[in-house]
């Protein structure tokens, strides 16, 4: 399949995703002020959406960066937008919500590199925000966990000049250099076939899946990384690889906190039992406020 025929097969895929209406909503609502902001990046102006409690005080709080998932090729910061109201109100924090630019039409490393110039941009410019920009965290869902993981050890590379205190990897691709139909198989995954679809649009060769940055697998050095939330579904094919990235960052010194889904599927934070997803939120939310707690005092 070539590009152009990747572009339409993609076009395609979008105009029939299940729309953000369809998906789980909170059990509450919450009082958060929303604002569209595009931020410069090296990808050009990127949009991201902005929620912050309307009781936060000027240059106060913490921010968190968030990334949808999408298999890298679908999907819009919307997606995540009553979560990150439940976020922005139980952690106590800015959330910068980034709607980064999709595959194939910008491939990898574009949205790594994007992610990351968008948190260090809102570093560099806390007055833009009323935040508390020496305390960040960062983190996302299936493809946005793998930006997310990426993004953390794209900091450590530049000497870790961004202050994350935390990554959140939320059932997230972590091996896309394994064949996913090599991977285990249940009935509620994501089915080989597509998974392949998905990184052969993602990724420009072959030898791109073996990057850190696409597969962070296959990172070596992991000293010195953010604490970690890994959070896997029972029922994902892609559960194996967050549990192994977890080990890893633990054998390298990295506190990590691994909680399994059993019984979920991929995606179980939007779509599935409300009650399940919300323990999931919650303890990312309250993980979140643990972290920053800990940045604040430190």
């Amino acid at each position: 399949m070539d590009h152009k025929q990747q572009i339409e097969m993609v076009r395609r895929f979008r105009e029939n995703v299940v729309g953000t209406g369809a998906a789980l909503q909170p059990s509450a609502s919450f009082a958060i002020q929303r604002q569209e902001v595009i931020i410069p990046t090296s990808a050009g102006d990127t949009r991201v959406l902005v929620y912050t409690p309307e009781s936060a005080l000027p240059n106060s709080l913490p921010v968190y960066i968030n990334m949808h998932g999408g298999g890298f090729i679908l999907g819009k910061a919307e997606m995540d937008d009553p979560w990150c109201r439940l976020i922005a109100h139980r952690a106590g924090c800015v959330v910068i919500n980034v709607d980064y630019l999709l595959a194939p039409e910008h491939r990898f490393p574009t949205a790594v590199h994007e992610c990351y110039d968008v948190a260090k941009w809102v570093h560099e410019h806390p007055e833009s925000f009323s935040i508390n920009s020496a305390i960040m965290a960062i983190g996302g869902h299936s493809a946005g966990g793998n930006l997310a993981a990426a993004v953390c050890l794209l900091n450590q590379q530049s000497g870790s000049e961004l202050p994350i205190v935390l990554q959140i990897i939320d059932y997230a691709p972590l091996d896309l250099a394994m064949d996913p139909a090599l991977k285990p198989s249940f009935e509620e995954a994501i089915p080989a076939e597509m998974a392949k679809i998905f990184n052969s649009m993602y990724l420009a060769s072959a030898d791109d899946a073996h990057s850190p940055l696409a597969s962070p697998v296959y990172a070596e050095a992991l000293q010195g990384l953010p604490e970690a939330l890994v959070i896997t579904a029972g029922k994902d094919s892609l559960a194996e690889e967050g549990s192994a990235y977890a080990a890893k960052l633990q054998q390298n010194g990295v506190k990590v906190l691994h909680k399994q889904y059993e019984g979920a599927a991929h995606g179980f934070t939007h779509y599935g039992d409300l009650a399940v997803a919300e323990d999931a939120w919650h303890l990312i939310s309250d993980k979140l406020k643990e972290a920053f707690s800990k940045g604040q005092q430190g």
